[in-house]
């Protein structure tokens, strides 16, 4: 349970005595209007509300946030109006704590029947990016405390929590939070996975536990050696919720997970980074095709990291990321690491929103069918992201198991009607061939094809590259 000193403790670190004396304000404002009021856990309300605004002090959001996470349930849930938080805080964080109120109206019944809030949802982050995030920070704690709800409630709050609020974390960058909410939510929706993967482990955490404290020591030794000035090494465990959806894809063989546990290596700057990597290779020997450069070339969402996998003294493989620190904020905190929201949407002023984000909303304008909506934003927000390369090695964002036609209609709408094969590393490969991370892709073409093959809408499972196949055949007829 964090207390009010907990949360004065993470502002002292990072905020100005001004912005310390709102939230000190805000505090006794909700603790007035929350007086006498119990959670289900037995706890006073009030102890939500600064677990709220901790988890976005720990993101170090601006300071309207984190006031606005600390009131963020006074209208709803108080005798106090929104008009009180208005004339008490002035129209920012007014405006923040009625966006986030508005989330919370409609429940969750299954993503079939979950698209007008989804739509409000879109319409929200399109407005103001924090909004999303205060609703997440809000959303932690309750997973946190998820135990006091009755049953059948919480069913439905990890089901949403699940299919709804770490996907939208996992695309603002959010990996932390994400890898939080998955892992709470996991033993609820599906008890008997949990069970089964958490007794799969157990055995093995214990050995790779040591095994990964010998190589940190080694790691350790060789930065002394070499004069590295490294901020800090440790091991990070692979969160169960993403560990359990891997073990499906390798045919639940815990001996095909190579990072169950990685080593983390944070340091000061770049040129440091490239060094650690040379030494890391010259110590033990790099897997071909695992090594991967995601500073020179980031992930369109912006995250930057060195990865390798290397064969060890002990005869295993061991995954190795390199970064400084600020890339590992931004790793874990994505969008909301170094106030990056307010350089693309805040308080309706929109400058440069995530393309991702840019689409969901143009496809709520277009899509006014509920069934046809969710059908469409399953493929552009919900499924796994994979990161693949143009022979130029700019970096493209598609879907798990999108093809060489996704890859050519997300270029550009003519070298998809004008495919007549592809490269894959160099290899000729089949248009329904399944493109995985790190690939890097050729289209060949002919420029004297200007039309798609009708057949091609059963290759291609990116909305995009459907509609623009499907536009093109209605030109045809």
């Amino acid at each position: 349970m964090k207390t009010f000193e907990d949360l004065k403790n993470v502002l002292i670190l990072n905020y100005s005595d001004k912005d310390i004396q709102l939230v000190v304000k805000a505090f006794h404002f909700a603790s007035e209007a929350h007086k006498g009021q119990k959670r289900r856990t037995g706890e006073d309300y009030i102890y939500h509300a600064i677990a709220t605004a901790y988890n976005l002090a720990k993101m170090k959001m601006d300071i309207a946030s984190v006031a606005a996470g600390l009131l963020h349930d006074v209208p709803e849930d108080t005798d106090f109006s929104f008009d009180d938080l208005k004339n008490n805080f002035g129209n920012e964080i007014h405006y923040l704590v009625k966006g986030v109120t508005k989330l919370g109206t409609l429940k969750y019944r299954g993503l079939e029947r979950y698209a007008e809030n989804l739509r409000k949802m879109f319409l929200a982050m399109s407005q103001d990016l924090r909004i999303i995030i205060i609703k997440l920070a809000d959303r932690l704690h309750n997973m946190e405390t998820l135990e006091g709800v009755r049953p059948e409630k919480r069913l439905r709050i990890a089901q949403e929590t699940l299919e709804i609020y770490a996907p939208l974390a996992n695309r603002l960058g959010m990996f932390r939070i994400k890898s939080q909410l998955e892992d709470l939510a996991f033993p609820y929706v599906y008890p008997d996975e949990y069970k089964w993967v958490t007794e799969l482990i157990a055995d093995r955490l214990k050995t790779e536990e040591k095994y990964i404290e010998k190589i940190k020591k080694i790691t350790q030794k060789e930065m002394v050696k070499n004069k590295i000035d490294y901020l800090q090494i440790r091991g990070r465990v692979k969160n169960l919720y993403s560990l359990y959806q891997k073990l499906l894809r390798k045919g639940k063989d815990l001996n095909k997970i190579y990072d169950l546990i990685a080593l983390r290596i944070i340091l000061k700057d770049i040129a440091d980074c490239y060094s650690v990597l040379g030494i890391i290779h010259k110590k033990w020997t790099p897997l071909k095709g695992r090594v991967k450069d995601y500073i020179a070339q980031p992930k369109p969402n912006g995250y930057q990291s060195l990865h390798t996998s290397v064969f060890t003294d002990f005869a295993k493989v061991v995954e190795i990321q390199i970064r400084t620190q600020e890339m590992n904020e931004e790793a874990e905190y994505g969008i909301a690491a170094h106030s990056r929201y307010k350089e693309i949407v805040v308080m309706g002023k929109k400058k440069n929103p995530p393309k991702w984000l840019r689409h969901l909303i143009d496809m709520q304008k277009t899509i006014t069918d509920n069934a046809e909506f969710i059908k469409n934003i399953k493929n552009e927000l919900f499924l796994n992201q994979i990161f693949v390369f143009t022979p130029k090695g700019d970096v493209v964002e598609l879907p798990e198991n999108a093809t060489p036609l996704d890859f050519a209609y997300y270029i550009h709408t003519d070298i998809g009607n004008q495919c007549i094969g592809a490269k894959v590393n160099d290899q000729m490969v089949s248009l329904d061939h399944r493109l995985k991370s790190g690939d890097v892709i050729e289209i060949l073409k002919d420029k004297k094809r200007k039309r798609p093959n009708a057949d091609w809408l059963k290759l291609v499972i990116t909305n995009l590259a459907k509609n623009k196949i499907k536009s093109q055949l209605k030109n045809k007829s």
